[in-house]
Parts: structure tokens; sequence; C-alpha cells
């Protein structure tokens, strides 16, 4: 797989042109002495982060797709994971910055992924295809980065890929240390506080049933991103496959769903201001439930807390780092032993 480092490339592109005698060479070579006296290109020693949504990392490919790229901060042998959720790609929440920071601190690296289902990919996408690419993306950290193993860090709909994916037994699902949900909400308990969508979730199950799943739901049914008739149905449809985090499943249904994930050292991170949870959900209930079915997960409310936590980024950067050095992996152990 390629990869590319930001910094690397920056004093590369000045070498090769501080020869030229064009109007640019002057504009390259006054970057080229700010440089070379520490005002340009990252130092070592110099961190993840040079200013607001600006990182310092790699970029690299991770699978055969376009679209599967990743960014990574830090050269560590540990890694945490981050996967958003619908219509999420890079930087996609403010704590992802200061979480970089203090996971570097820690001797961690951050990696940020885009897969088939980023951004406006996600209605012609499913979970399966996500808990493929993630799949291969672990598999890309140990054998091109000798990872010691990884924790997943979901982000909304993000929480729906880790539960899928560690149900599928993926290959290098073994790598997985710990997993964090963060802001594990119901996307059918909110889009039904919408209005028609009862009636698209009838057409997108009538296209299923005449064999046309995978074919687009028509534009004026659905104003948003291309979206196909099953993944509508999976994300708004009682009990479709995205269908994990509604209050409204009983206990053996949430175990069902959830229960595998009691393998595996898990957080949950909850906002309890969260603007995708319908006013009537009594939130404190929802997440008892929710962390008894996966085995008695750890929880965390945040009192206040928006959907992406941008207003309490330090509250969750303080959890999310606190529960990482305590279930993270302790040096490597082999995945397959």
């Amino acid at each position: 797989m390629n990869s590319l480092s930001t910094s690397s490339t920056v004093s590369s592109s000045s070498t090769s042109s501080s020869s030229s005698t064009s109007w640019f060479s002057g504009i390259v070579r006054g970057r080229q002495d700010s440089f070379s006296s520490g005002g340009g290109v990252a130092a070592d020693n110099e961190g993840p982060i040079k200013g607001k949504n600006q990182f310092r990392g790699v970029l690299f490919k991770y699978g055969p797709k376009p679209i599967q790229v990743a960014f990574k901060t830090g050269d560590y042998k540990q890694q945490v994971i981050f996967i958003g959720g619908l219509t999420d790609g890079f930087l996609a929440t403010d704590y992802l910055g200061p979480l970089a920071i203090a996971l570097d601190n820690e001797k961690w690296s951050l990696v940020q992924l885009l897969m088939s289902s980023s951004y406006t990919g996600y209605g012609t996408s499913s979970l399966q295809q996500d808990a493929m690419e993630i799949d291969q993306l672990i598999s890309y950290l140990i054998n091109k980065e000798n990872s010691e193993g990884v924790v997943l860090l979901g982000h909304s709909t993000g929480c729906q890929d880790i539960v899928h994916y560690m149900r599928t037994n993926g290959a290098c699902s073994r790598a997985v240390r710990a997993a964090i949900l963060q802001a594990p909400v119901s996307d059918r308990e909110y889009m039904a506080t919408l209005p028609k969508t009862a009636a698209k979730i009838d057409l997108a199950s009538s296209m299923i049933k005449e064999g046309r799943g995978l074919d687009l739901m028509p534009k004026e049914a659905d104003p948003s991103p291309p979206i196909t008739a099953y993944r509508y149905n999976s994300l708004c449809a009682y009990m479709g496959d995205d269908d994990m985090f509604s209050s409204d499943l009983n206990d053996d249904q949430l175990r069902m769903r959830l229960g595998h994930m009691a393998n595996t050292p898990c957080q949950v991170i909850f906002s309890m201001d969260d603007e995708y949870v319908p006013v009537y959900v009594d939130k404190k209930a929802l997440i008892e439930r929710l962390c008894r079915a996966m085995g008695d997960a750890e929880k965390v409310e945040i009192e206040y807390g928006n959907h992406s936590l941008s207003n309490r980024v330090h509250e969750a950067v303080q959890a999310i780092i606190a529960f990482v050095k305590r279930e993270g992996p302790k040096g490597w152990d082999d995945p397959w032993s």
C-alpha cells in the first residue's frame, strides 16, 4: 500500500524547486529558509497537532478502492481507530484534535479512516461493507505497521459498525482489544420524528419484496444523498440491520443484537442532551439497558453533552483516555494465538 508523509512531501517539493529561476523559486527559497530554521516542516517532537483542525501525520491507502484512505497521527504500535457516523469523514468531531494529543502522550496513534460509506456514500453502502473495510484497515496496521492491537472508537452510526464488525468475527477482529461507543443512538427513533418517514419505509419495504433492494429510492421520496431501499429500511425500519440501540427493543432483543460485545472490554459514552434522541426517551434507563445487554459495559454519562460532544470535549477525551489506558493492549501478543 502507498503511504504519504506530509512532512516529507513538503521538504521534497522545496528541494526540487529551489534550483528554478522562475518567479516561484523565490517563494520556494524563502520557504526553504524558514524550514531550515524550524518554521515549516514538522519535527518529530512537535506533536500530532499543528493548529485548529490541522493534523500532522501519515496519509495512506489501506485497500484497493480509491476511497480507502486513512490518516494516522503518531508512529506507535498501538492505535485507536475512529469510525464516524453518517456523512462523516476526516475531522468528524471536535474532540479528535485533543484526543490525538492525549493519545500521543501515552504513545498511541489515532487513525481516522474513509470507507465506501463515508460522506454521502452511506446510502449505497451497508454495515457488511463497512465491516469488511474495517477488517482491511486492521490487517494493514498489523502487516505494515506491526500493530500490537487496536481500540475501536465509534461515533454515532460508527457504533453500529463496531457492533456488527465484532459479530462477524472478521479475520483481524481478535486484534481488537477494546471498543468505545460514543453516542450509540437509534437512527430509527430519530427518523420517526421526521415527516413522511412511515410512507418511505413502506416504499422501501415494497421495493425489497420486489427484489429491488439495491435500487435507489426515488428522489422525490428521499431528497437526501442517494440511498438504496435496503439501506433506508436498515436505518429506519423496526429491527432493521442498523436498529441496535432503540429504547423500544426489549431486553431479549438488545441481548440478541449486543450480547456478543460482552467478549470485548467496552465503554459506552452517552450524551445526556443528545439532540438525536427523542425527548420521550429515558436516557438514563436506556444507557443502563444497553450496558447490561453488552455484559455490563462501562457506562459514562456526560451531562449536557450534545451528540458530537463539541460542547464537552474535555470530558470526552478524559473518559476515552482513561479507558484506553486501562483496557488497551499491554504489549504484543499474537491475535491468532
